[in-house]
């Protein structure tokens, strides 16, 4: 198990309260059965949908430009579904950092092998990933078929950054940073495996414009750069993850929750000479992965805030 960060007295302070009581709210929750706990979850998306105006308007905007050929009632029952289903993560995940038992025998995994294999043959993995709803709990159902690090940007709050590191110390055996090369480097060059996502807006700082969703989107070029480092005889190779929630709502009564991990084979002749195409590609393979049920995504990011020509003013 990874090394938990150390506790600040700064945490103490009256700006971390409110943190320190969300937490003390919900923590006994987490030992309630999954059954009540995904109702709980299902509540408290429906609630913050309707207070949350501007996520909420952020998602139907997305929802918009991603799905044109849906009628609106349709979007609005999508963009609903989103905050349900971040409200169930929101459970799962304390319960993947807390009571991470609770979720063996409820998973399955398709496409291992293509993992096993670039594994036996010597080179480091890199997962893309994406920002699924169920967030901490699809590395711990990872974690059950294969060890992996993850990178990560750290939060801006302090407690909460502290909070979420320590909770996946349990789960993963290195957190990178984004700014942490010299550590991403020697676990490629251990021959680990490491989960990236590259789904978000970070600008065209190191990113280009790729389509997502038939939508031009400013896409992070990281993914290229990590295929690059390592050996060049075994280079890493670059395979995309998906995660899946099977709930409730649509399993026949008395049945757990079931959820399943798709792993894609490598991406053959990865990087190309063309920035631009190897991010279309990515982007192409985790729209088809986002497809198999798109309210598992979490839309209520801005992911198109940004153009060629800088911010635009699509969710103003």
């Amino acid at each position: 198990m990874a090394q938990k960060q150390p506790f600040q007295w700064q945490f103490l302070l009256p700006k971390y309260w409110g943190i320190w009581l969300a937490f003390l709210l919900i923590l006994p929750m987490m030992y309630l059965p999954l059954r009540v706990q995904f109702w709980l979850g299902r509540k408290f998306g429906i609630l913050v949908y309707h207070l949350a105006a501007s996520r909420r308007r952020d998602t139907l905007i997305n929802l918009k430009l991603a799905f044109p050929e849906k009628p609106e009632v349709e979007r609005e029952l999508m963009a609903k579904q989103v905050f349900v289903n971040q409200g169930i993560g929101l459970f799962e995940t304390l319960c993947a950092w807390f009571r991470p038992n609770i979720f063996t025998k409820t998973v399955t995994i398709s496409g291992l092998q293509h993992l096993i294999q670039a594994q036996n043959d010597g080179r480091a993995v890199i997962l893309l990933g994406a920002h699924y709803t169920m967030l901490d709990l699809g590395g711990l159902l990872c974690t059950q078929f294969f060890p992996a690090d993850c990178m990560y940007r750290p939060q801006n709050n302090a407690l909460l950054d502290w909070f979420i590191y320590n909770g996946r110390t349990s789960i993963f055996g290195k957190q990178i940073s984004s700014r942490d090369m010299k550590s991403l480097v020697q676990s490629i060059n251990d021959g680990h495996v490491i989960w990236y996502s590259p789904d978000q807006d970070y600008g065209l700082k190191q990113g280009v414009m790729a389509p997502f969703f038939g939508i031009p989107a400013a896409t992070i070029t990281m993914p290229r750069r990590l295929a690059k480092l390592g050996s060049k005889s075994k280079p890493p190779a670059v395979m995309a993850l998906h995660t899946y929630r099977q709930t409730p709502d649509n399993l026949p009564s008395g049945k757990r929750p079931h959820y399943h991990i798709t792993i894609t084979e490598a991406l053959d002749n990865y990087p190309s000479a063309d920035e631009v195409f190897d991010a279309t590609r990515v982007n192409e393979i985790l729209e088809g992965l986002i497809r198999i049920d798109p309210t598992q995504w979490m839309w209520f990011h801005r992911r198109f805030k940004n153009s060629e020509n800088g911010r635009t003013d699509i969710y103003n």
